[in-house]
């Protein structure tokens, strides 16, 4: 029977170099949403018909992001590996902009806060859409899976 959906997401901790209070909630709220409704469709067959429930973990090496899909058992399925190269400017916009929210957050105006969070989910569609892009050939998802990976993607690369 088939269940193409995400029931456990996992980011590489090595990965994460640092974060704080605001991006650990971001974290916290993306796998929340994303394991409540997602939609997640390798387009592989496995050898025994496999279609899901599957289980994830995300690491960014060398400027890839490696996305490991296994089973609801956890026996590994395949580890898909995408560059990140074009997801270099949206990351950093995205970035930037949630930055500009935070301190909006804690000192500007309503309509303020309103135009910038609007912006930042204008960045984020746009980051989305073009995961869902990348990854055509490999995995079907659906938009909002798209945006809560997208999310984690940015978690993994956050500096310091």
């Amino acid at each position: 029977m088939s269940n193409p959906r995400i029931i456990h997401v996992e980011l590489d901790e090595q990965t994460i170099l640092w974060r704080n209070a605001d991006i650990e909630q971001e974290r916290r709220i993306a796998i929340f949403d994303l394991i409540e409704d997602n939609f997640f469709k390798p387009l592989k067959d496995y050898p025994d018909g496999y279609a899901g429930p599957f289980r994830l973990s995300l690491a960014v090496y060398e400027g890839r992001l490696a996305i490991t899909i296994a089973r609801e058992d956890s026996t590994h399925l395949e580890t898909l590996v995408l560059g990140l190269g074009r997801f270099r400017r949206p990351i950093r916009e995205y970035f930037a902009i949630c930055d500009s929210y935070y301190q909006a957050i804690r000192k500007a105006t309503a309509q303020e806060i309103e135009t910038i969070d609007m912006a930042r989910r204008g960045v984020h569609n746009e980051a989305a859409e073009l995961l869902v892009e990348r990854l055509q050939e490999k995995i079907e998802i659906d938009f909002p899976t798209a945006r809560r990976l997208f999310t984690l993607i940015c978690v993994l690369h956050i500096k310091g």
